[in-house]
């Protein structure tokens, strides 16, 4: 049986809260430059700023090909919900994915799998794509076999909790984040990324709607070549705030 055909290769940067709202569309704006070098390179490229950003940054990107993320959703379309955003404005504000369940929010938000799940539900249903952040919070050292074995454990509830929230020709982004890879100085092992991912991959077989698995974790330059065969891109941090480094993996990816 020949291999399945692997999605189209996609890379994307999320700016949480490090700029302000000139230093964010400035960057925006930077990025529009990248957009033919990314169609050229057959990949898809998306950023995710701040929530105040998002209708700036749509007029921006309008003319392009690049897809706007934002970094958070609430469960419900409409409702008393002081201080949340709704899937449905961020749809009308111009997102094509929204970003749900980073560690952080996690860890500073008591994000559970079971509101992952929702806020995932509610993307799909306002036709943006759950990009799902997913990852182990420690890291097992016994062994590397060890250290995958407990990986996939952690990650399992957290995918397919998501997998039966959302409609099965939906599309979906899960993007593997080892906690512990997160902000520090190299990315996760190659060989613990893939073996992860590879399962990752067999958990969301079957399913109509197009499932693209990300990296990230420190994710840089000579990432993307040696996890290739586990992801179909990467998901950026810091180090993308820098546009070249940006155009670096850009052309990576494209021309691994």
């Amino acid at each position: 049986m020949p291999p399945l055909a692997r999605p189209r290769r996609i890379v994307g940067v999320s700016l949480k809260m490090y700029f302000d709202l000139p230093s964010t569309l400035s960057y925006v704006r930077g990025m529009l430059q990248l957009d033919g070098l990314a169609w050229n390179a057959r990949l898809d490229l998306f950023v995710v700023p701040d929530f105040v950003a998002l209708v700036s940054a749509a007029e921006i990107l309008q003319p392009s090909s690049i897809l706007l993320g934002a970094q958070d959703t609430h469960w419900e379309d409409k409702g008393a919900y002081t201080g949340q955003v709704s899937p449905l404005v961020l749809q009308q504000a111009g997102a094509r994915i929204v970003e749900i369940g980073h560690a952080e929010r996690r860890a500073l938000f008591g994000e559970t799998d079971e509101s992952v799940a929702n806020k995932a539900a509610a993307a799909a249903r306002n036709r943006l794509i759950p990009l799902v952040c997913i990852g182990e919070r420690t890291h097992n050292t016994t062994s590397p076999s060890a250290a995958v074995g407990a990986a996939i454990s952690e990650c399992t509830p957290q995918v397919t909790s998501v997998l039966a929230a959302v409609p099965d020709d939906s599309e979906l982004i899960l993007a593997y984040e080892p906690v512990w890879a997160i902000g520090a100085k190299e990315p996760a092992d190659p060989d613990h990324v893939v073996n992860v991912t590879k399962e990752l991959r067999r958990l969301a077989g079957g399913r109509r709607g197009v499932t693209r698995i990300l990296y990230g974790g420190s994710a840089g330059p000579g990432t993307f070549a040696k996890i290739a065969e586990g992801v179909d891109g990467l998901f950026l941090g810091r180090f993308a705030h820098d546009m070249q480094n940006l155009k670096k993996v850009i052309e990576e990816v494209g021309g691994a």
